[in-house]
């Protein structure tokens, strides 16, 4: 368990989400739902899965309550609503005015796959969502349907078009290419990007499918994302330094547009981790790749108090890893796909 004393540059009912490696969990991302109105070939099934029992889903009230904890007692300055796909979330618009109102300077986001964000992005805006990032990962119609089982095209691009009209920017992209589906579409999705004002990120396929069939050898590198890109744009790195964002960031021709990389596998960025996770059914896990979580729901139903659950946050987030450990021979991975884990 962390030492009750109060770290220094924080208020005196506050302790920072450290881990014995000395990162600081800054940045919560909440998964609100593993329900997803999308079958992404990458992520689950063409049959989908088995959702998680209602009863077992925090509700609204807890949901906001955990956050109230993270902010008020952890220090959390950024939190991102993720799912499966958060829109489905009848009580989102709530969920994000309540989080609004606990303190105004946190940053607010929410990670989409944009069908329903065309209807819910004035409402998202107006109760103080700052910005969206919404996966996408091809601008061709047909590829789309391959990828996600679905016809939704063209409410995704409706989405993101709401997105911006409503002040929810930058708005972000980020794509996953696919071998042999998508890996020849790189600079067309980067073009169509920058023809519209949204910031894309490329992220590497992670071993968090359902089905369990990765490979890292089937898997496109970042080395495989720059060499498509190279043959029609020049990329050269940002001069601003990264923290610990994910992307890796390059001015694209010049600048001032840029895109992004996240390498989680060939060049990952563990050591300047500053994410943790809550799942929709209250379970605190400290890294993207952990096999094990924290119960924060039992404890919340059986009457435990703000501080005793903020203790148990930082005891959860005490046993961090080093790393995620893909590369270990003896690497599992994590049981809840990415689905139910949230982004």
């Amino acid at each position: 368990m962390q030492d009750a004393c109060p770290h220094p540059a924080y208020p005196e009912q506050m302790q920072p989400l450290v881990d014995r490696y000395g990162r600081v969990a800054t940045d919560l991302r909440v998964s609100l739902t593993d329900r997803c109105n999308l079958r992404c070939s990458y992520c689950m099934p063409a049959e989908g899965l088995d959702w998680m029992p209602t009863a077992d889903q925090l509700t609204d009230d807890e949901v906001v309550r955990l956050i109230t904890v993270a902010i008020e007692r952890l220090g959390v300055r950024e939190v991102r609503f993720t799912g499966g796909e958060p829109l489905v979330r009848r009580g989102l618009v709530d969920v994000v005015g309540r989080t609004r109102a606990i303190d105004p300077g946190v940053e607010l986001s929410i990670t989409t796959n944009g069908i329903g964000l065309a209807r819910t992005a004035g409402a998202l805006a107006d109760a103080g969502l700052d910005r969206v990032n919404v996966s996408l990962d091809t601008v061709r119609p047909d590829t789309f349907l391959e990828i996600t089982r679905r016809d939704r095209f063209n409410d995704v691009v409706e989405g993101l078009a709401a997105a911006e009209r409503s002040g929810l920017g930058p708005v972000k992209v980020n794509a996953v290419l696919l071998r042999g589906l998508n890996d020849d579409q790189a600079p067309e999705l980067l073009r169509w990007c920058l023809d519209r004002g949204y910031q894309l990120r490329f992220i590497e396929q992670m071993p968090l499918d359902a089905q369990h069939g990765w490979s890292r050898e089937g898997m496109v590198t970042a080395d495989e994302i720059f060499a498509h890109l190279d043959g029609e744009f020049s990329l050269t790195p940002a001069t601003e330094p990264r923290g610990s964002a994910p992307a890796e960031l390059f001015l694209v021709d010049g600048g001032p547009a840029t895109v992004g990389v996240i390498a989680s596998v060939t060049r990952p960025f563990c050591g300047d981790c500053d994410r943790v996770r809550l799942t929709a059914d209250g379970q605190v896990r400290n890294c993207l790749f952990a096999r094990e979580e924290s119960d924060l729901r039992a404890a919340m139903r059986n009457g435990a108090t703000d501080a005793e659950l903020a203790e148990r946050w930082l005891a959860a987030m005490a046993g961090k890893a080093a790393g995620h450990g893909i590369d270990d021979p003896t690497f599992l991975q994590p049981d809840r796909p990415m689905s139910a884990i949230g982004g």
